[in-house]
């Protein structure tokens, strides 16, 4: 099996890995709470997403949306050497930007949804370039930088809305509907999913994921982006510009999570800005998505389909006397498994590197007797 090969079966095993394992935990979380239902229960979790058909379906890729955008996020800063745990203060930003737009820029027409996922990207790329330019100029930590940025993005968003009366309701103390004009067309999906949430944020969403897959793979800009983030001295060394490429990757990683939060608030479904002090869930779940999808922008796409597919089969549960928020409970604990599958994918690979060492000195003292 040659290496690359080898690379690929391991981490496709460890993402499997946890997922097993974070069900077979929450089949036992079920059992209890109540053994009666327990695997009627779980069997909806599995099949639930499919109870209304095409509607339901419809809601997985309504979810994954801006989770996929969040994960690729983070897994575009993980392939590039950083940690991007901003994604909670980036995706809000990036909301508030489209949100803005979205009740202030009424004049823009048919344009107006686009210029206002433009603001929802640029606000996203500007929270990352903050961390970035620490991060190449003065060696500060990303991870501590991306945190604070996260609360000043939350505070500041709460601040602006609050205290501006165009954006503000104050009855439901979150910011206003936007216009018609700003939400995402339904590009034809409302036909294939009809009664859905989904719109057509699910295929900006894959057409960023291949953009992103592409421009890691197959482009100079990647690979230098990728050389830095193995070792950033060795990258200065061979002429690469590493300070330029920092603040760029996390620049990127940013813009990514600015427009997973300008796909949701303009997704057409009520979905508003709440005055609350709590870090958005999106960009959090977005580094469990990365995880899982080991960072690789295509097992991403697919690993956010995952998690939205759980968190859909789980509004059924209260058919069985389970309470909805079991979901959540099952979903974290897969995402907690999730966490270790770069571990497990490295122990397969060491395995695989052994067993084909092995053979290589069996093939070697069988030429030589």
């Amino acid at each position: 099996m040659k290496p690359k090969q080898i690379k690929d079966h391991t981490g496709i095993l460890s993402s499997i890995f946890a997922i097993v394992l974070g069900l077979i935990v929450g089949l036992i979380i079920l059992f209890l709470c109540n053994p009666k239902q327990a695997l009627p229960g779980f069997a909806t979790i599995l099949s639930g997403a499919f109870t209304h058909g095409a509607k339901g379906v419809g809601q997985v890729f309504y979810y994954a949306t801006p989770i996929i955008l969040t994960g690729l996020s983070v897994g575009f800063a993980f392939k590039t050497g950083l940690f991007n745990i901003g994604t909670p203060g980036q995706f809000i930003m990036g909301g508030f930007g489209a949100v803005y737009v979205g009740i202030l820029w009424t004049s823009l027409g048919p344009a107006h949804w686009i210029v206002a996922l433009l603001a929802s990207v640029i606000l996203g790329a500007v929270w990352g370039l903050v961390p970035g330019l620490l991060k190449a100029y003065f060696n500060v930590n990303e991870v501590i930088a991306s945190i604070m940025m996260n609360y000043i993005g939350m505070y500041l968003v709460n601040w602006i809305v609050k205290s501006y009366k165009p954006l503000f309701n104050n009855l439901r103390n979150e910011s206003r509907n936007v216009a018609a004009t700003a939400n995402i067309p339904k590009m034809g999906l409302d036909k294939i999913f009809p009664g859905s949430s989904v719109n057509g944020g699910i295929l900006i969403a894959i057409l960023t994921v291949i953009v992103i897959w592409l421009l890691l793979n197959k482009t100079t800009f990647g690979y230098e982006l990728k050389a830095v983030g193995f070792n950033r001295d060795a990258s200065k060394y061979a002429g690469i510009n590493e300070k330029k490429s920092i603040i760029l990757s996390m620049v990127i990683a940013g813009a990514i999570a600015g427009l997973a939060g300008g796909l949701l608030y303009l997704a057409g479904t009520g979905k508003h800005i709440e005055i609350k002090d709590v870090l958005a869930s999106e960009g959090f779940t977005g580094i469990s998505v990365a995880l899982l999808g080991l960072s690789n922008p295509i097992g991403v796409l697919f690993s956010g389909i995952f998690i939205a597919y759980l968190t859909a089969g789980g509004f059924y549960l209260q058919l069985f006397e389970f309470s909805t928020e079991i979901i959540d409970i099952i979903v974290a604990v897969i995402i907690y498994f999730s966490a270790f599958a770069l571990m497990v994918k490295i122990i397969l690979a060491k395995i695989h590197r052994q067993k084909s060492e092995k053979a290589e000195a069996a093939k070697e003292g069988g030429t030589k007797s």
